[in-house]
């Protein structure tokens, strides 16, 4: 992504030309970004003014007044007290995408999001900051923007039966169409591509910025694209989407933890042991090793493992493990709870040099649902959610909360976003004292909370 285009952005986009005169005199150093909720929520009656009183965690969502695509609900509650700001961002947009013709340079009108459109996606993403909200906030303005770019890059792809070899659709060998044809090259990969690099290259751009600004700090992201009759999930983190439809449910997302992700750590560590500067074993045991653990046989497993055996521990094992923990308690390298995400360029082990950004990954796991494959009913739904609802809910209790609301409220025109709303009051629970209680007695979450429920039957099917 050029510096030009960054900067265009930055200034606000459409609303000013890049290339323009600058004003004479030094510039000033960039602004840090703007701490501020979805734009969606501002200036609506649904959003209703600020998370205050701290104390009472109101859950605010989106109202009448001002309605999201496909009449799609969204809530949030800010956590109890655990940081000055709610962390979480989310982002609605319909995205107009307009073939880019090879030659224009990146910042020419097709960069606009204008009227003239060659095709439309709708999308839906939600941002879990960690370490200070300014990783989501940049994530929740840029992401749509490099998912734009890299959608208009294969535009004349995505609209043929079978993405061609070549861009320009000239055939070098006779046999071209052949290759692809035997490499399954669908135009759902073209599209599974362009959002794997918009992550990338968004995963830049904030480091561009925070370290321009001075900031620190990251976000997992999900992303849900309606494109063409396909809904494609891109999930980076340890937020979650489901489609609840009548009779079953269907995952759209993986959560990517230390946990989950261990072998591909502990390959990455053996591979460059010199990442963790003989601070830390890669090795994973049941607990934390001690001393008079040495010269005995324990339990570990090791990055081609999926199994468990048997090594003899040597001094060299007593170091903190790579991934140490078990469930919410696990931690990369003792620091960070996610193992993919957006953001974290300059974030360090505490009192050492290790840098944690070459083990985390911003590329996301994208999943496809096909439309046409299924009969679509009035009550399926997308529910797209940051771990301050799953941490509480599982997905047969999410999905039976939405089937029986939204059997219930049939004929309420704005069902979808009271059944967002009653999603997270049901996570957070109710203050009781001090402590944040569910109605069976549990502990609720104290975790920023962010839903969005989108309906399906209704879509725009000529997307």
């Amino acid at each position: 992504m050029s510096a030009e285009w960054l900067r265009w952005v930055r200034r606000g986009g459409p609303g000013e030309q890049p290339g323009g005169s600058q004003e004479p005199g030094p510039r000033s150093p960039p602004a840090a970004p703007c701490y501020r909720r979805p734009k969606f929520l501002r200036g609506g009656g649904g959003g209703g003014g600020e998370e205050s009183p701290r104390g009472r965690r109101a859950v605010r969502g989106t109202g009448p007044e001002r309605p999201l695509p496909w009449g799609s609900g969204y809530a949030e509650v800010i956590n109890a007290e655990k940081s000055e700001f709610n962390e979480d961002q989310a982002t609605c947009c319909q995205i107009s995408i307009r073939r880019r013709e090879l030659g224009l340079e990146e910042d020419k009108e097709w960069l606009i999001l204008c009227s003239t459109q060659f095709l439309t996606g709708y999308y839906w993403a939600l941002f879990d900051g960690h370490g200070g909200p300014s990783a989501a906030v940049i994530a929740s303005n840029y992401l749509h923007y490099c998912i734009k770019q890299k959608l208009e890059e294969v535009a004349g792809a995505i609209t043929e039966a079978r993405p061609p070899m070549h861009m320009s659709g000239r055939c070098v060998c006779d046999s071209d169409p052949q290759f692809v044809e035997e490499k399954h090259i669908r135009v759902e990969d073209m599209v599974v591509g362009a959002l794997e690099n918009a992550f990338q290259e968004c995963d830049e751009v904030i480091g561009q910025e925070m370290e321009a600004t001075g900031q620190t700090g990251g976000c997992t992201a999900l992303a849900a694209l309606y494109l063409q009759g396909k809904l494609y999930v891109a999930n980076a983190g340890d937020s979650r989407a489901i489609l609840v439809l009548k009779d079953t449910i269907v995952p759209m997302s993986c959560e990517f933890t230390p946990e989950t992700e261990r072998q591909r750590l502990q390959h990455l560590a053996f591979l460059f042991p010199k990442l963790l500067d003989g601070e830390f074993t890669r090795f994973e045991f049941p607990r934390r090793l001690k001393g008079d653990d040495v010269g005995q046989k324990v339990l570990y497993r090791d990055y081609f493992m999926e199994g468990w055996g048997y090594k003899l521990v040597e001094k060299a094992d007593l170091k903190y493990p790579l991934v140490h923990g078990h469930g919410k308690q696990a931690r990369l390298l003792g620091t960070l709870a996610v193992s993919r995400g957006l953001g974290d360029h300059q974030l360090k082990v505490i009192d050492t040099n290790i840098e944690v950004k070459p083990f985390l990954s911003c590329i996301p796991k994208v999943n496809v649902f096909d439309f046409t494959l299924h009969d679509i009913k009035e009550n399926d739904v997308l529910i797209m959610a940051t771990d301050g609802l799953w941490d509480i809910l599982c997905n047969k209790e999410v999905a039976h909360m939405a089937r029986s609301f939204l059997a219930e409220n049939r004929t309420d025109p704005h069902r979808f976003s009271e059944l967002a709303k009653c999603l997270v009051r049901r996570a957070r629970g109710k203050k009781i004292g001090h402590q944040w209680m569910l109605d069976d007695g549990r502990e609720a979450s104290y975790d920023d909370i962010s839903v969005f429920v989108v309906p399906l039957h209704n879509r725009d099917e000529d997307c």
